[in-house]
């Protein structure tokens, strides 16, 4: 089990489901078991760093010396890691639901560039070095325009396009730049612990290199790089699903935090004049995200503004330059993964078995989806910050890492965002169990659950988000061990 079989396994199971596009069930089967041995080589990576194992390394190509393409494995990135190869398991089956259910055509096609998707996202988790991380940030932003544009549709291409222009706008001016910078002033790309440009960097471009590498990495969404995230909400519900918890968003916030304590590292962060701009560019964002929300009535409009707020609480985490806020925003990419991706199946199985797919048109569907809803409110808490779920702890350790900083205004900032949360998940949830069903239509009362592939996935999800009220002291202890200072 090394850091290259997680990679590869996704790529080459990517390839057997095309060579297997003609038939079906050989299709099928091959994307159902191609989870499990990825899965299984994550956690084996994860059971032995945590049993106290060397950090395992392995170079894949040398360009020049110095200059590699290399995957090592890292607490940080085996959360990232684990977090989407546990998803994977579920969004499988979901996706293929989805889609049967839906009548869409092109299966193999998107199966294919879902498990590339994987592909990217593991070489980022378990990326040694800028480059390497660089590198399989451009083929997921590549592997998913396919996806976004799956319908065909001259919405879903304009959607994919701008998807893809401005993620690829950043990555391409922003931080390819800053990488060519800092590869030229430190002689190296490799990540360290307590940062690699004390010393190397004066602060002053330090303070330069912050605010591109942050815009650079448009995954993060930060305002005003967000636009590509409601843009891609055209795709297929489990596009939304995989973008929003699994890969496309994690992998930015992922990055955000990467480069934080890897490349700058927490005291050097501290002392940049930049610093604080980014911070309250991030709290804006978690703000101002969070008041689009609530004024949209499309389910899954809402859930994107939702995320974009969502991601902000990430990178204010790592800008706070504090091991609990750091710490704390591990967990949220965590615990967000798992609420959010409830949220995105609930919406979908919603469309699938009744069409709807506004807030407006809920009124009284808990009669009619009693799981689904249930799955809906306990994703909800998740998102919002509550017990009995996971996104308490992460919330409650974001707050307490600004408190520690003496950051009152982001403290005040992470409650009203959580006010705001509830104003927009609530809604839902209150629409669906407390109004009337419309209409005297005996079919509206009738229980109409989607299909069990779109229904048994959310209801997974939904009892991890409570699993991991219970077992968050393991994923803070990793997190606590790839973090300097812990």
């Amino acid at each position: 089990m090394t850091p290259l079989a997680a990679v590869a396994i996704p790529f080459i199971g990517a390839a057997l489901i095309a060579l297997a596009s003609r038939r079906p069930g050989l299709r099928d089967l091959i994307c159902f078991a191609l989870p499990v041995p990825l899965l299984l080589t994550v956690i084996g990576l994860a059971v032995n760093r945590i049993a106290g194992g060397d950090a395992m390394t392995q170079q894949l190509i040398e360009l020049v010396p110095g200059l590699e393409i290399t995957l090592a494995v890292e607490p940080l990135g085996l959360v990232f890691a684990l977090l989407a190869s546990t998803l994977y398991i579920v969004a499988t089956p979901y996706a293929i639901g989805y889609l049967k259910a839906g009548g869409y055509s092109n299966l193999a096609r998107f199966m294919a560039c879902y498990a590339i998707a994987l592909g990217a996202a593991m070489g980022i988790a378990f990326a040694e070095n800028l480059l390497t991380l660089y590198l399989f940030y451009e083929i997921l932003s590549v592997s998913t325009y396919p996806l976004v544009a799956h319908t065909g549709t001259e919405k879903a291409r304009a959607g994919a396009r701008t998807y893809l222009a401005l993620l690829l706008v950043t990555s391409v001016g922003l931080m390819l730049p800053s990488i060519i910078w800092i590869w030229d002033a430190t002689g190296t790309l490799s990540f360290s612990s307590g940062g690699i440009l004390a010393g190397g960097v004066p602060p002053g471009a330090g303070a330069l290199l912050l605010v591109a590498l942050l815009f650079g990495i448009g995954k993060a969404a930060l305002m005003p790089f967000h636009r590509w995230l409601p843009a891609a909400m055209v795709a297929p519900t489990p596009v939304s699903a995989l973008l929003h918890a699994v890969a496309v968003v994690k992998a930015g916030v992922f990055s955000v935090l990467t480069v934080a304590l890897y490349v700058f590292g927490l005291d050097y962060l501290r002392g940049l004049v930049t610093q604080p701009f980014m911070l309250y560019v991030a709290v804006f964002t978690m703000l101002a995200a969070s008041l689009v929300a609530m004024h949209q009535d499309n389910l899954k409009a809402r859930l994107a503004y939702s995320t974009v707020s969502q991601l902000a609480y990430i990178v204010t985490g790592a800008l706070l330059a504090t091991e609990l806020a750091a710490i704390g925003g591990g967990l949220h990419m965590l615990m967000h993964g798992f609420g959010k991706i409830t949220l995105f199946f609930c919406a979908g199985a919603i469309y699938v078995a009744s069409g709807i797919n506004t807030v407006s048109g809920m009124d009284g569907l808990a009669r009619r989806m009693p799981l689904t809803m249930l799955a809906f409110f306990i994703g909800a808490l998740c998102v919002i910050g509550l017990p009995p779920t996971g996104g308490f702890w992460s919330k409650w350790y974001l707050v307490s890492g600004a408190w520690s900083a003496g950051q009152y205004v982001v403290v005040g900032a992470f409650m009203l965002s959580t006010l705001l949360n509830v104003g927009y998940l609530m809604p839902p949830v209150m629409r669906a169990f407390l109004r009337p069903v419309p209409g005297d239509d005996p079919a509206h009362r009738r229980l109409a659950e989607a299909p069990p592939m779109c229904l048994i996935p959310l209801l997974v999800t939904a009892a991890g988000t409570l699993v991991l009220f219970i077992l968050a002291a393991p994923a803070y202890q990793l997190l606590a061990m790839g973090i300097p200072g812990q």
